[in-house]
């Protein structure tokens, strides 16, 4: 089975990366949809982020480290 085109290359993604960066926003990675053709830059601004280091926080407090 042969793969189709390839919609995006990395000089794209590096593209919007930059562009998201010079934004303000701290990137914390790329999603894909192949189907759709969509890529979608996530960032580490929402809550959810901010929960995740919450949670780390805890964690190490409880573990002696950070």
């Amino acid at each position: 089975m042969s793969r189709g085109p390839s919609i995006f290359r990395q000089r794209d993604v590096q593209r919007l990366v930059k562009a998201a960066t010079a934004a303000g926003l701290t990137v914390t990675g790329v999603k894909f949809d192949v189907h759709r053709g969509t890529v979608e830059v996530v960032t580490g601004d929402g809550p959810e982020q901010d929960s995740l280091d919450k949670e780390l926080a805890e964690f190490e407090a409880r573990h002696g480290q950070g």
